[in-house]
């Protein structure tokens, strides 16, 4: 994944979440690649203590895994024999993963230009993602995009010769993601074969998706004592509502507060979480190192990807410990829910603290 995209991510979830939500979101964030069309894995530890400030940091290198993974099949053709470009796309691309789409030409092109025209309902253009297979490099690549004056009307393009006709099409792979919300999107592609012709693709629309998140449990405006007892418990369901599994499912939670001159420090919050057969465990929350806040990845609840109509349950309760520095009157805190790299929902949980 290039800087680009990653940088994308983030400033897609900061709009959609605000400045507490991004600080959960930064430390949560780990850019990643894989060469494969699913969701880009993560590991839960790494996760936890990353500290992404959101700016300008490198991607993280990807694991042996997801380098080995880098080959892809040859591109399917897709369309009909009459039509001189064919565009692919499936019905729905759940959020944060990587979704296959491709192009097939049946025209003969010279240096000509392949034209994705992307029209947007829900979200902006700006957080898409969108990239094409090289089979001589064996490598996912982006998209040149360009700006229309427009949020929600994104051109992607790249440049394509090929030796092409009815007989012998000629696929490309193509990958996309929404790293934003749910909404969608139509796409209308083209191709300038270089001789002054354009060719046309019959528009495809699909739907971006996420799972459902909810919150039960968490008593609003409840206040905590300083080494007192927890907070009810409170239980975050993640209900996979697409047509999808999804793969590397996580779940954290965040706090930040801070006083005239004190912050909250992961000693002064005993988050505990409840497992069958284990009970009440507690979840080490880890600063962040941009600002006084603090996160922790929540304990698996699921064995392998959360699959279509399924559900996964985080039963939860948090403490304020008599650590807690005594001019600090609130914690802004709350849990997001993510696949791989990307957190696609939050929900905020303050409490005071007295």
């Amino acid at each position: 994944m290039s800087r680009r995209v990653a940088q994308r991510r983030l400033s897609a979830v900061r709009g959609a979440m605000g400045s507490v939500a991004a600080l959960a979101a930064g430390l949560v964030l780990v850019a990643g690649t894989a060469g494969t069309a699913a969701a880009i894995p993560a590991d839960g530890g790494a996760r936890a203590g990353a500290v992404g400030c959101g700016s300008d940091q490198e991607a993280k290198q990807p694991s042996a895994a997801a380098r080995a993974a880098t080959a892809e099949p040859p591109a399917a053709a897709t369309g009909t024999a009459a039509e001189k470009i064919s565009y692919s796309l499936p019905s729905q691309l759940p959020i944060g993963m990587w979704s296959r789409s491709g192009v097939t030409l049946r025209t003969p092109v010279t240096k000509g230009t392949v034209r994705l025209d992307v029209r947007s309902r829900g979200f902006g253009t700006d957080s898409l993602a969108v990239q094409r297979y090289v089979p001589k490099t064996h490598k996912w690549t982006d998209l040149k995009s360009r700006s229309t004056g427009s949020d929600t009307h994104g051109v992607f393009t790249f440049p394509v010769t090929a030796d092409a006709s009815a007989a012998h099409p000629h696929s490309v792979a193509l990958r996309i993601q929404d790293l934003d919300r749910p909404g969608t999107l139509t796409v209308t592609a083209s191709v300038d074969d270089g001789k002054g012709r354009t060719h046309r693709a019959p528009a495809r629309t699909a739907a971006t998706t996420r799972p459902d998140v909810s919150v039960t449990g968490w008593r609003s405006g409840d206040r905590l004592s300083r080494g007192g007892a927890p907070s009810a418990p409170f239980t975050v369901t993640v209900k996979n509502t697409t047509d999808r599994p999804y793969p590397a499912l996580y779940a954290s939670y965040f706090a930040y507060g801070a006083g005239k001159s004190h912050a909250l420090a992961p000693k002064d919050l005993v988050l505990q979480q409840y497992r069958p057969g284990h009970g009440w465990e507690r979840v080490p929350l880890v600063a962040g190192g941009c600002d006084p806040g603090m996160s922790a990845a929540l304990l698996p609840v699921v064995k392998g990807p959360l699959a279509p109509g399924a559900t996964a349950s985080y039963r939860l309760r948090i403490a304020v410990a008599g650590t807690a520095p005594r001019d600090v009157p609130r914690a802004d805190a709350g849990v997001t829910v993510g696949n791989g790299d990307l957190s696609f929902h939050h929900q905020e949980l303050p409490f005071a603290i007295r």
